[in-house]
């Protein structure tokens, strides 16, 4: 067993956003700390995408929060604050690997492989959810982390702009699938776009819906 896996679960408790988790683990001796989310779990289409993200503690950007509770400008803004001030990594899980090894197993791979990319190694990764990634370092999994740390809230920001501009270009690239609006996720659009066009290669055959499709179509 990692010593991340040894670090155990925790529930965050602090209400709001702040940097006050991550000082207090500083103080302690725990630096440098990553934080670290992913994005796209749920769509039936494209990669997950994780991120991993090392603040600095002299220029936390201001306004940081849950990307879902954030509008595209603001995202966008932050993303462009967070990669010129923080250490950053990005890493996908595309679908091939969803298909083969379950959404869970490629989340955590992709969290893994984001905070093995970081320039420097934490010492301690703060991780969104439940569940811990296989890492070299300590780890612990905040429930609802992503509103309430602010390292965290810059990975989800960061892996959110990162998927979404992934999925513009994979619009362009598959035009009438509308990916560029739903972003895979299964809308009436997608839906629709499926049972019009098929599945494409970059759909997840492993998810009901586009598996049914297949069924169909042989």
């Amino acid at each position: 067993m990692t010593e991340g896996k040894r670090a155990g679960r925790v529930r965050a408790v602090r209400q709001g956003l702040d940097f006050n988790y991550e000082r207090e683990a500083l103080a302690a001796g725990d630096a440098p700390i990553a934080g670290a989310d992913e994005v796209g779990r749920g769509p039936w289409a494209g990669p997950v995408v994780a991120a991993a993200v090392i603040l600095d503690p002299e220029r936390v950007p201001g306004g940081l929060d849950d990307s879902k509770k954030l509008t595209a400008p603001e995202r966008e803004a932050l993303f462009d604050i967070i990669c010129a001030t923080a250490e950053v990594a990005v890493a996908f899980a595309p679908p091939s690997r969803i298909d083969v090894h379950d959404i869970r197993k490629a989340t955590l791979w992709a969290i893994a492989r984001a905070t093995a990319s970081l320039p420097r190694r934490p010492r301690l990764l703060l991780v969104d959810g439940r569940d811990l990634p296989d890492v070299t370092c300590a780890a612990r999994a905040i429930i609802g982390g992503d509103g309430l740390i602010a390292s965290i809230a810059a990975a989800s920001i960061v892996a959110k702009v990162t998927r979404d501009r992934l999925m513009a270009s994979l619009g362009l690239a598959h035009p009438g699938y509308g990916f560029e609006r739903h972003m895979g996720y299964g809308t009436p659009e997608h839906a629709e776009a499926l049972a019009r066009l098929g599945v494409c290669r970059h759909h997840r055959t492993s998810f009901a819906p586009v598996r049914a499709r297949l069924e169909a179509a042989e």
